[in-house]
């Protein structure tokens, strides 16, 4: 079964950066599509960004556009997200997801433990 592990979450004043990666281990397909959900307290989890591992194609929620860029190396099964510019309600656990056979990440069929990213006002 696929392996998703987060890293590079931490403590951020508002205005920062920080760099988020996630390493997939155990492919079977090149058909898929890797990206971020995230969470924060009291608040339903949410779709941040996705690419397609097909077609290189990217999306981005609304909030976070001109901010953060999602991008994968096929190589190394290694994705990372570039979060400039955070606010504070950029704050909570972000976790790595993987959807099969699609270039969208809508209900992915696997999710890493997720990393806490913490954004200071």
């Amino acid at each position: 079964e696929m392996q998703l592990v987060e890293s590079g979450g931490g403590l951020v004043p508002a205005g920062g950066s920080l760099t988020l990666s996630c390493t997939a281990s155990r492919f079977t397909t090149d058909d898929y599509a890797i990206g971020w959900f995230r969470q924060a307290p009291g608040k339903e989890r949410e779709g941040v960004s996705c690419i397609s591992r097909a077609d290189g194609s990217t999306w981005y929620t609304d909030s976070v556009k001109g901010r953060f860029t999602i991008s994968n190396d096929d190589a190394k099964h290694t994705m990372a997200l570039q979060m400039n510019s955070l606010r504070p309600e950029d704050a909570g656990v972000y976790y790595c997801v993987v959807r099969l056979g699609a270039n969208y990440c809508t209900d992915p069929n696997y999710w890493g433990k997720g990393t806490l990213v913490t954004v200071s006002s």
